[in-house]
């Protein structure tokens, strides 16, 4: 029992199992909590086999979603962990264009929207404010 990741050389692949609807995100043998615990926040669902040795971890969009519910979560996982800094393939029966690019806008606005709120400090004043006085 393989999987794509070790085989491709990355960090997450994600692809429709063969002869099922299932879509997978395989992360490679050893792979990093963190990474596991990112697909596990991006909605994939964590799927283990323990064995004598080694124990197989995939990832799986969850089954009770449409198919075309699922093909979005998917997509929407891949701009997440590339601005995590992880390398990821998607196979391209499972690529869709129009919701990887939503999900990307929708990072962009997070991160502009914080600088955009916060006000600029308030320069510093060359001449000292008027001491007040009580009459």
């Amino acid at each position: 029992m393989g999987n794509r990741a070790d085989e491709c050389g990355t960090d997450v692949e994600i692809y429709r199992k063969p002869l099922t609807d299932t879509i997978h995100a395989d992360a490679p043998s050893g792979a990093p909590e963190q990474l596991l615990d990112l697909l596990d926040q991006l909605g994939l669902e964590r799927r283990e086999v323990h064995t004598a040795s080694p124990v197989y971890i995939w990832h799986e969009v969850p089954g009770h979603l449409d198919a075309s519910e699922q093909k979005r979560l998917a997509n929407r996982a891949i701009p997440a962990l590339l601005v995590a800094g992880y390398k990821v393939n998607c196979t391209p029966g499972v690529f869709d264009e129009a919701a990887y690019q939503q999900a990307v806008h929708e990072i962009r606005s997070r991160r502009a929207r914080p600088a955009a709120t916060r006000p600029a400090p308030a320069a510093p004043s060359s001449r000292p404010e008027p001491s007040r006085r009580t009459p």
